[in-house]
């Protein structure tokens, strides 16, 4: 439980220590802290409100810990004494800096404990189960602190869940191994459309990344991450595994909805925003640095993803290599070296060659192998905060063959233990996804021989204190080991309020862009305050999906815009008769009659090529490689522009490389049914006397689309990333004002998109039938002239 405003370290003054047994109450003496007992109904904890700007101490009733009086300035504060030892040690007196306390406290801590905090754990998905017995061994057993939630929004259980894990882990201090608190951490979670987690839901809804990039405006993405730091510490998660920040340079990538965009500019200015806004607690507006109230960032994809050969993405083996036929590097870096005072840096998962094919590093491996890409950070920028791997990195290849997320490119004739070993030895500091504790003391001793043959100039015992003492930082920093715990009513008061979720909604009317406005379709004001006297038609659409690593192609179907939203606006919303098989699947649409209708909506998603997750671009019944497109009907790969031979792939088993071309082949994708969607509509708008307004709802999630199959039968176009369909409709009825501006080109076509190159934003814009080219920085405001 934290105060809502900024409390600053006291000035380190020598002070009379006074060991209690128990807790005292001020008594309403301002000069002295007082204690409360609070519950959350499965986690009782005390919380301890020092005088003055003296940080908030809270701890569990089982935890043991006893506090310390120190008289200052005419004050008595309390400290908590962890170890037990009766006295006030640096690394337990909240007056130091948090690098004074980490320095004292990492020597102290076991190998093991420091081999703990290099794991960071898979995905927890379930806080309603409360605190698993494999939660326990993790946590006692492997000394793991680092907590992936990976779960749903819902408060009560999130709350109670991390209340519970955290008074657990106060039980397993003893006198050899000091206290450490958890760090939950989590992916954005904030999309007001689809985030990993689902739907906001009962936070604050935000557009994504791409979403905020096309306000152009830094200021947002600063409230944002101001205003979703504190829901994350209201949940109890005080580490971001975010921003992404790697450039969309290439428009089929699966992941641009995360990105800032294209523009080097943009996405550093952004960057460092977010990164501002997330781990900066703020008074009157006024960033006052680290304190209770931050969230740690991790930026992320190090040194930069988003140029994976031919779009595909790097989680599965078809996107593995990144590829630099522009010779791009820099611009790909330069955001990250914007926002270096992030607490941590994750490394990306690809192998990156040249334009020849060759390695643009020292190694024909991932990120976390690669000492020339760490060095980046560490040697050439001299950074010194935590590094870690994404998830999977060292599972996989011939000597794990069993794993779910197998990400260890380069490395796969490498055994498990080995792969932390080399990891460690570029200078990273956690391994994510693991949660076994046994392959980092197997590099231990790894490290401790090769240190007593010659072959490492450090100390085992140097190099995990250097981990440690990187770590602990970061927890001292956020006020872990002051204050862990949350009041569930607080918290209930907190996550979602009012301000927050209207400060969202605002942001994400501001990131639509108005890509076409045929005869003022989209009005400069509302035409009514009350729409309820017009009818909507808003047709049906469906998803076939792909099979992926988690399991077969998910079917999904209904109206292409929310209904439920839509009759908030409109008095009468119809949509199309369906006929379903026997398996629920589409046979037939037939759209009404629209004699009496105002107005067709007609939500698009992006064309999907499917996910991260999907091995998008590969085949697997025939084993060819295909191509991910921006357009809603079969694109077939046969122009000039496609590659012949790919820049990239595997060595064969007869010393030949593998050719991951997908010349003359054909996209999958699984969504063309929206295109169908939209020329039903405008089908049934000439039926009933073609005076009917038709305006698409374009979502962009994974890879952008070309609008060149629908355009010229829109009245008008939106486009937004991560937002709403309230968001949408406040705009498409003119009751907010567009002012989102394009973060990235839209392509004039896929033979455009076949010449660019993956590392360079340079495809050709699409022109529409009105004249305007959709590039960089465009977008229309209401009354029909570009946003200057």
């Amino acid at each position: 439980m934290r105060k809502s405003a900024i409390t600053t370290g006291l000035a380190a003054t020598a002070g009379l220590a006074v060991v209690l047994s128990g807790c005292t109450a001020s008594g309403g003496d301002e000069s002295t802290y007082s204690t409360k007992e609070v519950t959350d109904g499965t986690t009782s904890f005390t919380v301890v409100e020092n005088p003055g700007d003296g940080k908030t101490l809270s701890m569990s009733a089982d935890a043991g810990f006893e506090l310390i009086e120190v008289e200052d300035g005419g004050s008595t504060y309390a400290f908590k004494d962890m170890d037990g030892d009766g006295e006030l040690d640096d690394w337990e007196d909240w007056r130091l800096s948090p690098e004074e306390r980490a320095a004292d406290l990492a020597p102290q801590l076991s190998p093991d404990q420091v081999s703990g905090l290099m794991l960071f754990s898979g995905h927890e998905r379930a806080p309603g189960d409360g605190l698993t017995d494999a939660q326990k061994e993790y946590l006692e057993s492997s000394y793991l602190r680092n907590v992936l939630y990976a779960g749903g929004n819902e408060i009560e259980p999130v709350v109670l869940w991390t209340n519970q894990m955290q008074a657990y882990a106060e039980t397993l201090v003893s006198g050899d191994e000091p206290y450490i608190p958890i760090n939950f951490s989590s992916d954005p979670r904030n999309d007001a459309a689809d985030s990993y987690a689902g739907a906001a839901g009962g936070l604050s809804g935000w557009p994504s990344s791409l979403g905020m990039a096309a306000t152009f405006d830094p200021e947002v993405v600063r409230d944002f991450g101001r205003i979703a730091s504190t829901e994350y510490r209201a949940l109890g998660l005080a580490n971001a595994l975010s921003p992404q920040i790697d450039l969309a340079t290439d428009p089929r990538w699966l992941r641009i909805n995360g990105t800032f965009g294209e523009d080097v500019e943009l996405a550093s200015e952004m960057a460092a925003a977010y990164v501002d806004g997330f781990q900066g607690t703020f008074v009157d507006g006024e960033n006052q640095g680290w304190g209770e109230e931050s969230v740690s960032t991790v930026i992320k994809h190090f040194p930069g993803d988003g140029i994976g050969e031919g779009g595909r993405e790097s989680h599965t083996d078809p996107g593995k290599y990144g590829v630099l036929p522009g010779g791009n590097l820099d611009e790909h870096l330069e955001p990250f070296l914007a926002a270096l005072d992030s607490g941590g840096v994750m490394t990306s998962y690809s192998i990156v060659l040249d334009g020849d094919g060759e390695p643009a590093f020292g190694a024909a491996a991932g990120s976390a192998y690669d000492q020339e890409r760490v060095d980046i950070l560490r040697a050439d920028n001299d950074y010194d905060g935590v590094i870690v791997t994404d998830w999977g990195v060292t599972a996989g290849g011939d000597t794990d063959p069993d794993a779910l997320v197998a990400t260890s490119w380069g490395a796969e004739d490498l055994s498990v233990a080995e792969r932390h070993f080399e990891i460690l030895k570029t200078g990273i500091d956690q391994f994510g996804g693991n949660n076994d504790i046994a392959p980092v003391q197997e590099a231990f001793e790894m490290w401790e021989e090769a240190h007593a043959a010659g072959e490492l100039e450090t100390s085992a015992e140097d190099r995990w204190a250097d981990t440690g003492r990187r770590v602990l930082t970061n927890l001292f920093r956020v006020g872990l080991y002051e204050d862990v715990y949350q009041d569930l009513e607080v918290s209930e008061e907190v996550v979602g309020a009012d301000d927050f979720v209207e400060a969202g909604l605002q942001a994400q009317r501001d990131s639509v862009v108005l890509l076409k406005n045929l005869d003022g379709t989209v009005p400069a004001e509302a035409s009514a305050e009350d729409f309820s006297d017009l009818t909507v038609y808003i047709p049906r659409s469906f998803d076939t999906g792909h099979d992926g690593a988690f399991g077969p192609a998910v079917y999904t179907e209904g109206e292409t815009v929310d209904v439920e939203t839509a009759e908030q606006y409109f008095g009468t919303v119809l949509t199309d008769e369906v006929e379903l098989d026997e398996n629920d699947e589409v046979v037939s649409y037939t759209a009404p009659d629209l004699s009496d209708v105002d107005l067709v909506l007609v939500g698009m998603d992006n064309p999907n090529n499917g996910t991260n997750f999907d091995e998008a671009g590969w085949d697997a019944e025939t084993e060819e490689y295909y191509p991910l497109s921006l357009q809603y009907r079969p694109y077939t790969a046969d122009g000039d522009g496609v590659r012949e031979t790919s820049i990239s792939g595997d060595e064969l088993a007869d010393g030949e490389k593998e050719n991951r071309s997908y010349l003359g082949n054909t996209s999958q994708i699984s969504n063309e049914a929206d295109l169908d969607a939209f020329e039903r509509a405008v089908a049934a708008v000439e039926e009933a006397g073609g005076d009917i307004p038709v305006v698409a709802l374009v979502s962009v999630s994974a890879g952008l689309v070309i609008p060149s199959e629908f355009e010229a039968d829109a009245d008008a176009i939106l486009l937004g990333s991560g937002v709403s369909d309230q968001a949408f409709l406040d705009i498409a009825l003119g009751l907010s004002e567009p002012r989102g501006r394009l973060p990235i080109t839209v392509p004039k076509d896929m033979d455009s998109v076949e010449a660019s190159l993956e590392d360079v934003a340079d495809t050709t814009p699409y022109v529409d039938s009105e004249g305007s080219s959709y590039e960089f920085g465009f977008g229309l405001a209401s009354v029909g002239s570009p946003i200057e």
